[in-house]
C-alpha cells in the first residue's frame, strides 16, 4: 500500500487534504503541497500525484444582523478532480459567545445534517462510538475569543462536497460599539472568496467602520460599503490574483480578522422596542447621562504564585487604574495571602495626593505565602459597609469590589461553597463583586459563580505580555456607572416570559436588553416604563412601544429571518437560565435546567446542555464516524494558552506520510526562559520553539523501539524525565518502522515524587503514598508539593511546587488500526525555576543556545533552501523545512518553520545521541 497526503486549505480555516494509503505515525496532520514532511530533508520528496486535482471552488461568509442579533452562515465547496479518493477538512472559527444552530455536508447530492440532542444522549452515542474506535470531537478553543469547529470527510474521485455551518449570537455593546469579528485563514488561494455582511438597525446607524488585519493598500479598495440611515451592506471579494502575496507565488494575503464595528442612534427616552411575530425586544442605553461617582475596593492576591511577571503586571496596571480614578470617586486597597493587609483601614477620596500615596503602596506589594480569598473579600465588604453606615460616601454612588487572584483558596476557609455563601451574606445585594482570574491555576467556575451571585461578572486575565492592557481594559468597562437599580416595567396583561428586567447598574458604553412574549399576537403597542437611580434624582421615563413594520423600514428585506425577535428571546433566555442555574438554590436547579434544555432543543442551539451529533458516511478506507460538537465552558477553554493545552484525543485520520523521527527546535539564549517551549510528540517530534523569534532549529534521530532517552535532568533538585519509545504494531517488508513515546518516568528526588505515565494508566507516589489514575476519568490529585490534573482521555497536567510544570497528552488511535497504537506527547509549560545545571536531550536547551544562519543557497529540494549555520564553534549545512506543533491541535497540528540540522543533530546537541540513552526508566545518566 502506498500513496501520499497533500493538503489544500479552504475557507475560514477550511482544509482540503488528499488521502491515499501509506503507513505513517498516528495523529499527524494533513500536509500542504508546499509543506511536505519527510524523515530527512535530503531525501527527494515523493511526487505530489493529486495536489493539482483538488479544486477549492468557493468560500463564502454571509453575516446578517437584525437589531444586534447576528446570523452567520459559512459555506465552502471543494471538488475532487483526482482519480483517487481524498480526505477533505473543513475548519471554521466562530465567537465563543455564539450558538451553533446548523451544520451540513452535501456529498454527491446527499446531505448529511447534524442533529442537536440532549448532551447526555449525545454522550451515550459518542461513547458507543468510542468503544468501536470511531470518534471525533468537533469543537475546541481557539484563542481568547473564538472556538474552532473542525470536521473531515472522505470524498470519492471526481466528486464534490459542500460544507455549511450556521451560528447565531446577540452582539454585546462594549465601549460604545458593537463588534462583528470574522476570522479568515484560508491558507491558500480560493477560486471564489467572499465576505458579505448586512446590518439592519431600526434606530438608525450612528457610525460604521470596517477593517481587517490583513488589508494591504491594494486590498483596501475591495472592501465595498453602502450605508443608509438604517441599513448597511459590506462586501469583500478579491479575485484569485488579488489574493496572491506576489505575482508568481501561491501564498495568500487573506489571513487574519475581518472586523466590523458600529453603533446606533440613541436618545434619552425608553430606548428601542422591536415587536415582531408575537415577541418583543427592548434595547436601553440612553445618551448623555451624567456619570455617577463610585466607591471601589481593589482586593489583590499576593500569594506566592503571584511572584514575578504577574505581580509586576498587576502593579503596573494598578498604577494606571489609580490615575484614571475620578476625583469624586472613593477607593481602597486590600492585599491578601494567608493574612490580610490594608493600604488604609477606610476608603479615601481619589485626590491627587491620595493617588500618589496609594501608588507608593502598590510598589511595595510582594508575593508571599498562601491564598485566603474568603477573608480578603470579606474585609473589603466590611470596609464598604462601614463607610456607608458612617455616611462617608457620596449619595447615589456605585459601590463595587474588584478581586484579582491567580489561585484557589489554600488558607482560611477553603470550601468554595462556604466562601460563596459567606460573601453573598456579607454583601447582601448592596454592592457588586467583579472577579478577575489571572491565568489557569485557579477555579474559574468558583469565581464565576461568586461574581454572578453578587451582581458582577468574572473575567479571565490571560498570562501574556498584554496582561496589563487586559486589566486596564476591564476597569474601563466598569469605570463609569450611569444608573443604579435599573427596572424595566411592562404591563403584565400584555407580556409574559420576560428575560431579566432588573439590573444592578448600567455602565457607560454598554446596553441593557430585555425580551419577552406578547399575550396576544395582534398586540401592536403597549406602555413601557424605565426607572432607576441617577446622579441627582430618580431617573424615570415612560413611552409607548409600537409595531413598526419591517417591510416598510426595509422593503424586500423582511425575509432575512423574520423570527429574529423570537430567536433573540430564546438565546437571551437560555443564557440567563444558565447563569441563574449557577447561583440558585439546589432545589431549583432541576427545573431551571429542564427549561433551558427544552429551549435549546426547540430552537436548535448547541448550548452547554446540548450537543450536535454528525454521522459521517462509511467509506472503503474508514468506518462510519460519529462526531460531536459541544459548547465549551470556560473551564474547558483552559487549554488554549501557552501555559496549558487542549487536545482532542480522538480517532484521527492518519497522515500516511513519513513525517519523521525526533525533531528539535531551539532559539537564542537572550530570549526569556518562559518563552522557551519544549515538546516531545509524534514520531517522536522534539520541538524547542522560541515564539519571540518565530523560528526554530530542528533535527531528527533514529532509534529502536524500547530505547529509553534521558530528556531532562537537574542534578540540584534531582528532577529527571526519561521517555521510552514504542513501535508500530507491524511493519511492512521493505518499509521503515516508526517509534513514538509510550512511557514516561519522572522523578523529583527532593520532593520524593515518582510518576509513571503510560498509554493505559498513571501511577504516582509522593513520600510513600501511592495513587493510580486512569485516562478514562477526569480527576485531580493534590499532594504536598505536587498537583495532577487528568482531563479525560486527553491530557495530564503536572505542577511541581516551585519547580516545573508540564503536560503529557494522550493520542488515541483506532483500536483496530492495523499498524499504529496509542502514544504520548510531553510538553514543558514552565521550567524557569530549574537550575543552570539542567541538561538532557531537551533539558540542555532550557537556557537557550546561540546560533547564526547565513549564506543562503539552493539545496537538493527547490522548495527547501540550504544555509550555513554557526553554532557551538561548528559550521553546519542546514536546510529550511517545516515540522508540526501539536500543542493546540492534536489532530492537525500547526506548521513550525525551522532550520534542519542533519546527521542526528551532530554539532548542535552536546556529545552523541547515544550519550542520552539510559538503561532504566527512572535512571539518571
Amino acid at each position: 500500500m502506498s500513496g501520499v497526503w497533500t493538503g489544500v486549505l479552504l475557507c475560514v480555516c477550511v482544509c482540503v487534504c488528499v488521502k491515499a494509503q501509506r503507513h505513517g505515525p498516528p495523529g499527524l496532520p494533513p500536509l500542504s503541497p508546499l509543506r511536505q514532511h519527510h524523515h530527512d530533508p535530503t531525501v527527494e520528496p515523493e511526487q505530489n500525484m493529486t495536489s493539482n486535482k483538488i479544486e477549492v471552488q468557493s468560500v463564502k461568509i454571509d453575516c446578517k444582523v437584525a437589531s444586534r442579533f447576528a446570523h452567520t452562515v459559512m459555506t465552502s465547496t471543494a471538488l475532487n478532480k483526482a482519480n483517487v479518493s481524498q480526505e477533505v477538512f473543513f475548519e471554521v472559527e466562530l465567537p465563543k459567545t455564539a450558538f451553533i444552530t446548523n451544520f451540513s455536508m452535501e456529498i454527491d447530492g446527499q446531505t448529511y445534517v447534524g442533529e442537536i440532542k440532549e448532551k447526555e444522549k449525545a454522550k451515550e452515542q459518542y461513547e458507543k462510538a468510542v468503544s468501536s474506535g470511531q470518534t471525533a470531537g468537533l469543537v475546541k478553543a481557539s484563542g481568547r475569543k473564538m472556538e474552532k469547529f473542525a470536521v473531515s470527510v472522505n470524498i470519492a474521485a471526481n466528486s464534490g462536497v459542500t460544507f455549511t455551518l450556521t451560528y447565531e449570537e446577540l452582539l454585546q455593546r462594549r465601549f460604545g460599539k458593537y463588534e462583528i469579528m470574522i476570522r479568515v485563514k484560508p491558507k491558500q488561494l480560493v477560486q471564489h472568496f467572499e465576505i458579505v455582511a448586512d446590518i439592519y438597525e431600526p434606530q438608525g446607524i450612528a457610525f460604521l467602520n470596517t477593517n481587517a488585519t490583513f488589508l494591504t493598500n491594494e486590498l483596501i479598495p475591495l472592501v465595498k460599503e453602502t450605508i443608509t440611515d438604517k441599513m448597511a451592506h459590506m462586501s469583500f471579494s478579491p479575485t484569485l490574483e488579488q489574493q496572491r502575496k506576489c505575482p508568481d507565488c501561491d501564498g495568500t494575503l487573506i489571513d487574519g480578522d475581518f472586523i466590523i464595528t458600529y453603533d446606533v442612534n440613541r436618545a434619552e427616552d425608553i430606548g428601542d422596542v422591536q415587536i415582531v411575530n408575537g415577541y418583543f425586544v427592548h434595547f436601553f442605553a440612553p445618551a448623555d447621562l451624567p456619570r455617577l461617582s463610585k466607591n471601589v475596593v481593589f482586593v489583590i492576591d499576593r500569594s506566592g504564585s503571584m511572584h514575578g511577571k504577574k505581580m509586576e503586571q498587576t502593579q503596573e496596571a494598578l498604577a494606571t487604574i489609580l490615575d484614571d480614578l475620578y476625583q469624586e470617586d472613593y477607593f481602597g486597597l486590600v492585599t491578601f495571602d494567608n493574612t490580610v493587609e490594608f493600604w488604609r483601614q477606610s476608603l479615601s477620596q481619589a485626590s491627587e495626593e491620595n493617588i500618589k500615596e496609594a501608588k507608593k503602596f502598590v510598589e511595595t506589594i510582594k508575593a508571599r505565602h498562601m491564598t485566603d480569598i474568603n477573608e480578603g473579600v470579606l474585609q473589603a465588604v466590611d470596609m464598604l459597609t462601614t463607610a456607608k453606615k458612617n455616611s462617608s460616601l457620596p449619595d447615589n454612588s456605585a459601590s463595587m469590589i474588584i478581586l484579582l487572584t491567580d489561585g484557589e483558596p489554600t488558607s482560611g476557609e477553603q470550601n468554595v461553597s462556604m466562601i460563596q455563601e459567606n460573601v453573598r451574606n456579607a454583601i447582601g445585594g448592596n454592592m457588586s463583586l467583579f472577579c478577575l482570574g489571572f491565568g489557569y491555576d485557579l477555579d474559574y467556575a468558583f469565581l464565576d459563580v461568586l461574581a454572578k451571585q453578587n451582581e458582577g461578572l468574572a473575567r479571565r486575565i490571560y498570562e501574556a505580555s498584554d496582561a496589563v492592557l487586559q486589566l486596564q481594559g476591564f476597569y474601563e468597562e466598569v469605570a463609569s456607572p450611569l444608573l443604579l437599580e435599573v427596572n424595566l416595567h411592562y404591563p403584565g396583561s400584555v407580556v409574559n416570559s420576560l428575560t431579566n428586567s432588573h439590573f444592578r447598574q448600567l455602565f457607560n458604553g454598554t446596553e441593557i436588553v430585555v425580551a419577552g412574549q406578547l399575550n396576544e399576537l395582534e398586540v401592536d403597542n403597549f406602555l413601557v416604563e424605565v426607572s432607576a437611580q441617577g446622579l441627582e434624582d430618580e431617573f424615570l421615563v415612560r413611552g409607548q412601544a409600537s409595531v413598526e413594520e419591517w417591510a416598510l423600514m426595509f422593503p424586500e428585506q423582511e425575509y432575512i429571518f423574520g423570527d429574529f425577535t423570537e430567536r433573540l428571546w430564546a438565546y437571551l433566555t437560555i443564557q440567563q437560565l444558565l447563569d441563574k442555574r449557577d447561583k440558585c438554590a439546589p432545589e431549583e436547579i432541576e427545573n431551571i435546567t429542564a427549561e433551558a434544555l427544552d429551549l435549546s432543543l426547540k430552537y436548535n442551539f448547541v448550548t452547554p446542555l446540548t450537543s450536535m451529533v454528525v454521522t459521517k458516511p462509511q467509506t472503503d478506507e474508514k468506518p462510519e464516524d460519529t462526531l460531536i460538537a459541544d459548547k465549551l465552558s470556560e473551564e474547558q477553554r483552559r487549554d488554549i494558552t501557552p501555559l496549558d493545552f487542549d487536545f482532542d484525543a480522538v480517532s484521527v485520520p492518519i497522515a500516511l506520510q513519513s513525517i519523521g523521527t525526533p525533531n528539535f527546535a531551539v532559539g537564542l539564549s537572550s530570549i526569556p526562559l518562559r518563552s522557551m517551549k519544549l515538546m516531545v510528540d509524534g514520531d517522536p517530534h522534539f520541538i524547542i520553539e522560541i515564539p519571540n523569534l518565530n523560528d526554530a532549529l530542528c533535527f531528527n534521530t533514529d532509534d529502536q523501539p524500547g530505547t529509553i532517552f534521558n530528556l531532562v535532568r537537574d542534578p540540584l533538585t534531582g528532577f529527571v524525565v526519561n521517555g521510552q519509545t514504542i513501535g508500530d504494531k507491524k511493519v511492512e517488508p521493505g518499509s521503515k518502522g516508526h517509534t513514538y513515546f509510550g512511557r514516561f518516568g519522572i522523578v523529583h528526588e527532593t520532593f520524593d515524587i515518582r510518576l509513571t505515565v503510560t498509554t493505559q494508566e498513571i501511577l504516582v507516589s509522593e513520600q510513600g503514598k501511592h495513587e493510580e489514575l486512569l485516562w478514562s476519568k477526569t480527576s485531580t490529585v493534590k499532594g504536598i508539593n505536587m498537583e495532577l490534573h487528568v482531563s479525560k482521555d486527553r491530557s495530564l497536567t503536572v505542577t511541581l511546587k516551585n519547580s516545573v510544570k508540564f503536560v503529557i497528552i494522550l493520542h488515541k488511535v483506532w483500536k483496530k488500526h492495523p499498524y499504529h497504537q496509542d502514544y504520548l506527547g510531553f510538553y514543558t509549560l514552565d521550567s524557569h525555576l530549574l537550575s543552570q545545571s539542567v541538561h538532557g536531550l531537551i533539558g540542555q536547551f532550557f537556557h537557550g543556545i546561540k546560533f547564526e544562519v547565513s549564506d543562503l543557497f539552493q539545496g537538493k529540494d527547490p522548495e527547501k533552501p540550504d544555509a550555513t549555520m554557526s553554532v557551538k564553534g561548528n559550521r553546519l549545512t542546514v536546510t529550511r523545512g517545516w515540522q508540526r506543533d501539536f500543542r493546540k491541535d492534536v489532530k492537525n497540528g500547526e506548521t513550525v518553520p525551522c532550520w534542519f540540522i542533519h546527521n542526528n543533530g551532530t554539532g548542535l546537541i552536546d556529545g552523541d545521541l547515544r550519550d542520552y540513552v539510559v538503561s532504566e526508566l527512572f535512571k539518571s545518566i
